[in-house]
């Protein structure tokens, strides 16, 4: 029986970790120990350790971060402190591997505190691209240079891990790990979206997520300005909107004030904030968009957006910089921080029968939904071999060819 140790720091990574936690609890050789940290603690995001607590998970580890989303010194110092308090935990648990997602500042400081105790660590996600102005990248191929094995979303971020000097063996290309849920039907159903919610079907539905890009954080209230006087004047022609809070990035609680005070004074009944709607609740409404009758247009900066829209067919309008170079589907519509092309772009992804229809038949690049199955069978089966995990080889030689380097 191999000891696992997961680590969540917000609720979007949570999501995607899901199937991935499931399919290790299911697994007779494996045991999870779960250290959730992060937003998950903090009331201002939605206290979403809440949602792991429904979802029947057992919560090993609590680990507070303290981060002041309005200064830039305050992400190294959480990361300072997500080491200490990380490595207290796996000190603890003493787990054969520690698994971390993706590409966040508390992601990087569980790996920081798992490689430095040499633990064995997986990173699922390597390989992906953001160029977009958001430290994703960066922190995402550190991370990818000190753990020990990668699970890619796609075929494109595999080459890219080789391409680092990553060892073959290492790299192992299993999907994106939402789709799991999207293709067992794992998410709220119309007549639940409808009850809590009161939504109306036969009316357009816009769901809103903009999250600030951390190198320009101070401009994080000013970009969303022109996204919220869009939505604005769509609700006034009886688009429903449901806006959800950001992460807890750098300038995440300015995103917050300039929703909240931009629709203080607002009676229009076609709005609706919430801090968060959970990974079941938001797969739901995203699942509306497969039946042709509905009209769901996903908007804002999220790489939900990207990844997930496509599953389920939905028309995406992408806001920004942040998610430049992400490999995306034919179901994405590009804007600017300009209310126009956010109007222009939101009313085609809702009233062009033609754009509609070609989102139907989208080609999605991220998999077909085993990736938590293909996780959890290859973590039972890798020998725990130290040595060969611990001591990673550089697989470039540095040697100049007409090609280029090798």
């Amino acid at each position: 029986m191999k000891t696992i140790a997961v680590f969540t720091g917000n609720r979007a990574e949570y999501g995607l970790q899901y199937p991935v936690l499931k399919a290790i609890d299911k697994h007779n050789q494996l045991q999870y120990k779960l250290i959730v940290s992060g937003a998950h603690l903090d009331s201002n995001f939605g206290e979403t350790i809440k949602e792991i607590k429904s979802d029947g998970f057992k919560i090993d580890y609590q680990v507070n971060i303290e981060l002041d989303e309005k200064e830039s010194y305050a992400t190294p110092k959480a990361i300072g402190t997500g080491i200490l308090s990380i490595s207290n935990a796996l000190n603890e648990i003493k787990p054969d591997f520690l698994l971390v997602y993706a590409d966040r500042f508390e992601g990087f400081a569980a790996v920081i505190a798992g490689t430095q105790m040499n633990i064995p660590t997986a990173h699922i996600e390597g390989g992906d691209i953001t160029e977009g102005g958001a430290l994703d990248d960066s922190v995402r191929h550190a991370m990818t240079k000190l753990s020990h094995i990668h699970f890619t979303t796609n075929e494109q971020a595999t080459n890219r891990l080789l391409a680092m000097g990553e060892a073959s063996w290492r790299v192992n290309t299993v999907g994106f790990p939402a789709i799991d849920l999207i293709a067992d039907n794992n998410f709220a159903s119309s007549e639940e979206l409808v009850d809590k919610y009161k939504i109306d079907l036969n009316k357009p539905l816009v769901l809103f997520t903009q999250h600030s890009v951390t190198t320009e954080f101070e401009l994080a209230d000013s970009q969303i300005l022109p996204s919220l006087e869009a939505l604005k004047d769509l609700s006034d022609e009886n688009y429903q909107i449901i806006i959800t809070y950001p992460n807890n990035d750098i300038g995440g609680i300015k995103i917050i004030e300039a929703i909240n005070n931009f629709f203080k004074n607002t009676k229009n009944k076609n709005i609706q904030i919430h801090q968060s709607l959970g990974r079941y609740d938001y797969h739901g409404i995203l699942s509306l968009a497969s039946s042709k009758k509905n009209r769901i247009v996903c908007v804002g900066n999220s790489s939900s957006g990207i990844k997930e829209t496509p599953a389920f067919y939905c028309p995406t309008v992408n806001i920004g910089s942040r998610q430049k170079g992400r490999l995306r589907a034919l179901n994405v519509i590009d804007a600017n921080y300009n209310k126009e092309e956010i109007y222009k772009a939101i009313k085609k992804c809702s009233t062009d029968s033609d754009f509609i229809s070609s989102c139907q038949r989208v080609e999605n690049p991220y998999g077909v939904g085993d990736a938590g199955k293909k996780i959890a069978k290859i973590l039972a089966e890798i020998d725990i071999d130290l040595k060969k995990l611990l001591r990673k080889e550089m697989t470039l030689k540095g040697v100049k060819t007409k090609e280029g380097f090798k």
